[in-house]
């Protein structure tokens, strides 16, 4: 059922076309997108593109509070909509040939190439065009480096191939931006000033007293002929400069662009220009090549641990390792004022800001792949902002912290009230994050201070969400909306009340055992009633189907499976009416598999395979969040065929465009599913109880795989193949299970694979 599309070539280590999607080029510039944690932008034309694209550079951090846009508006309603912005255009290089420009919408090119080079993070292309007799091959590079994070680096070059004519090139920094996602189509920036070679913008006045940002972009053009004259010019939101000349048969004419881009998260205004000034004339003491071979080392670093090599299937090969380059394109850790954005620096779709599949879905990976201070800094991310959490659950008249669904500063900053305000099983995914940390590091520091006051206030909000039914003598709660969010305002999600349950259970835990260290207090009759809850929580189950009921009504519909739908329904959110999907069996993502997953040793393999083979069917994987947790739950009960194709959904969910949705920017966070897909589901990594054990299986198609995970001052390589070999390259002997056999890893381990092709 699913309508793929695919625009680039299959290659383990690049994303490669020879064709000019025109019809396409918005899903082509999502999948060329680059950035290095500080900044990124989409694979926009460094020459423009007069077609139906979408232009978009961003800075992390650096957001407007765009006034919430409702047709009726309900108390509690936040007041506005946190929106990354769409930030100055900083690699526009425009190419006139004999006064023509170049726009490949409007010219046809022959010898197209593109080229996404994931191992060393450059992106590259080239073309001919023939304009007025003349032949010309222009050739573009650009990076956004990694050992400066304030710098990018542009190559435009162009090529005579055949006549002679006059060429201009005019290099430009472009503050004419918008956001497509505005809700008054408001510009965000207002002018400050510009000179010669640089612009610095400033966010418009906003009434939410948050901070307003101001970016300077600074620019230097170096020429392959440097005697050339050059006239600059600049103007109110642009500044440019403008290289002519006469190129015969064979000549060449090279540009290097260097911009230096800096925010006053970091810098105040009124030294940034001296700043980004000095930054420069540190950049130019390296040569151009220097700078390219200083960023391409970084990568290399970075994928010495996080590389997923696969042999046998390129497709999954370039999938993965597309996810991993996008992922940590986004985000490395460097800044505790940071977070992951769904869209991360590919697009506006969903505000760009946090959500909760940070928790979920991030810190599994990062906690393996980067040390543990990065993951810790995602945690601190939140308990900064517990004060913002506290105002979000009085503005719904509760106790406790409610964690919101979208955020950039922690208050609630999203306004579809049966997601924002239903959707409050993200508090528990808040808390599961500390015990995954914690469990997975073996480091208590955290949650004995830090820990223990979120652990307590999200507690506080369960508490007072709750209600008592004397009918049933048991806690109830109403009104939400679970990770299905084909589902609105029911009642009793399993999810919501087994994970509001575990908070409750693991704060009292925690608490009694650390509560000389911690700064926090509860009374003896706070406790007396959270126990009261934990033991009387309503967890709906139908004992025939042996099954956790997602909610109370959930088994009254017409139940049936995705393979009744006709094919031209699907994306039902793309062809239903919202009341129509509301209204059928039809699951978005994981709800109560999504529990299992989370809580997967408190639940017999009998359970798991009851509801897996219940819920399944019906789900249609409409989330980029869903294919993974069902990957995983299918490798461990034996089900390779699934297991396999929902690892190919999640690795390649963008890259062959699943859900008709990758134009507007790619799925960031749930790229971390390709690799928990390998790692916690064809490997069957665990780590319950203090102990680490796998189980690995060896997908038919594929020969072998091998990946490294850091874990308790450990550096590990498994290898999957005939065997499994785990290499302890770094810390202390260890304990590891492998197929339920204890052994103690000193430096390396070999045992024999017991399953290739499970059937």
């Amino acid at each position: 059922m699913t309508h793929l599309k695919r625009l680039f070539d299959i290659n383990p280590f690049k994303l490669t076309t020879h064709s000019l999607h025109k019809e396409d080029i918005r899903l082509q510039e999502s999948l060329t997108s680059i950035g290095n944690g500080y900044m990124g932008l989409r694979g926009n034309f460094e020459e423009g593109f007069s077609g139906n694209n979408h232009k978009g550079t961003y800075l992390a951090g650096v957001w407007y509070p765009d006034k919430t846009r409702v047709g009726w508006w309900k108390n509690g309603y936040p007041d506005y909509f946190g929106k990354v912005i769409n930030a100055i255009d900083f690699i526009a290089v425009d190419i006139y040939v004999n006064n023509h420009k170049i726009d490949l919408n409007t010219i046809t090119p022959t010898d197209f190439y593109q080229e996404l080079d994931m191992q060393h993070g450059i992106l590259s292309r080239q073309f001919t065009v023939t304009i007025n007799d003349c032949t010309v091959k222009c050739s573009f590079k650009r990076l956004l480096s990694l050992t400066i994070k304030e710098l990018a680096l542009v190559n435009v070059s162009v090529e005579m191939l055949e006549g002679s004519g006059e060429i201009t090139l005019v290099s430009k920094l472009d503050n004419h931006v918008h956001n497509e996602d505005s809700n008054y189509d408001d510009m965000f920036w207002e002018h400050r000033q510009s000179g010669e070679n640089f612009v610095t913008a400033k966010t418009i006045s906003n009434p939410f007293g948050i901070d307003e940002f101001c970016v300077t972009t600074f620019m230097q053009n170096d020429l392959s002929q440097p005697n050339l004259p050059t006239k600059k010019e600049f103007k109110e939101f642009e500044a440019s400069e403008i290289i002519t000349t006469t190129l015969q048969t064979g000549d060449i004419i090279s540009l290097d662009k260097k911009v230096i881009v800096v925010t006053s998260r970091d810098i105040a205004e009124n030294n940034q220009l001296e700043h980004a000034r000095n930054l420069l004339n540190q950049v130019n003491k390296n040569t151009v090549e220097e700078l390219i071979s200083q960023h391409k080392n970084a990568w290399l670093k970075r994928w010495k641990v996080a590389d997923v090599v696969i042999t046998g299937d390129d497709e999954a090969q370039q999938g993965i390792r597309f996810n991993l380059f996008q992922l940590f394109s986004t985000y490395y850790g460097e800044d505790e004022r940071l977070n992951i954005g769904p869209k991360g620096f590919t697009g506006e779709k969903y505000g760009g800001a946090t959500y909760w599949d940070t928790e979920a879905y991030a810190v599994p990976l990062y906690l393996s792949l980067a040390e543990p201070s990065v993951t810790k800094n995602l945690l601190k991310y939140r308990h900064n902002q517990l004060p913002q959490a506290q105002h979000n659950a009085r503005q719904q008249g509760l106790q406790g912290a409610l964690y919101p669904m979208v955020t950039f500063t922690g208050v609630e900053c999203h306004n579809e009230w049966e997601i924002t305000f239903e959707e409050i099983h993200r508090n528990g995914a808040i808390a599961y994050a500390i015990y995954n940390y914690t469990n997975y590091t073996g480091d208590t520091s955290y949650l004995k201070h830090e820990g223990l006051e979120v652990l307590s206030e999200i507690s506080r909000f369960w508490a007072d969400r709750v209600h008592f039914s004397k009918r049933h003598d048991a806690y109830m709660i109403h009104g939400v909306t679970g990770p299905n969010e084909y589902e609105n305002n029911i009642n009793n999600n399993w999810y919501t009340n087994y994970i509001a349950r575990w908070v409750l259970s693991y704060t009292l835990e925690n608490y009694q055992l650390y509560k000389n260290d911690t700064t926090i207090s509860l009374s003896e009759e706070e406790m007396a009633h959270w126990q009261d809850i934990i033991d009387k929580m309503y967890l709906p189950k139908d004992e025939e189907l042996g099954i956790f009921v997602q909610h109370d009504t959930f088994l009254d519909k017409d139940l049936m499976p995705v393979t009744d739908l006709d094919k031209k329904d699907v994306p039902l959110n793309q062809n239903w009416s919202w009341d129509k999907i509301l209204r059928s069996c039809f699951i978005k993502q994981a709800d109560v598999l999504q529990g299992i997953y989370f809580f997967n040793d408190q639940f017999t393999i009998e359970e798991k395979r009851k509801n897996f083979e219940f819920y399944e069917p019906m789900t249609v994987h409409e989330s980029s969040l869903s294919p993974c947790i069902h990957s995983i739950l299918a490798a461990e009960l034996g089900m390779e065929e699934k297991a396999v194709e929902m690892y190919q959904r999640t690795a390649r969910l963008d890259l062959d465009n699943y859900n008709n949705d990758t134009d507007d920017g790619l799925h960031i966070t749930s790229m971390t599913g390709s690799w928990l897909t390998i790692v916690q589901g064809f490997a069957q990594m665990k780590v319950f109880n203090e102990s680490l054990s796998f189980a690995p299986f060896l997908p038919t198609k594929w020969d072998s795989y091998a990946f490294h995970i850091n874990y308790r001052g450990r550096l590990l390589y498994i290898s999957v193949s005939d065997n499994i070999n785990i290499d302890l390259l770094n810390g202390e002997p260890l304990d590891v299970t492998i197929y339920g056999n204890t052994h103690t890893l000193t430096d390396s381990l070999t045992v024999k694979l017991m399953i290739k092709g499970v059937e």
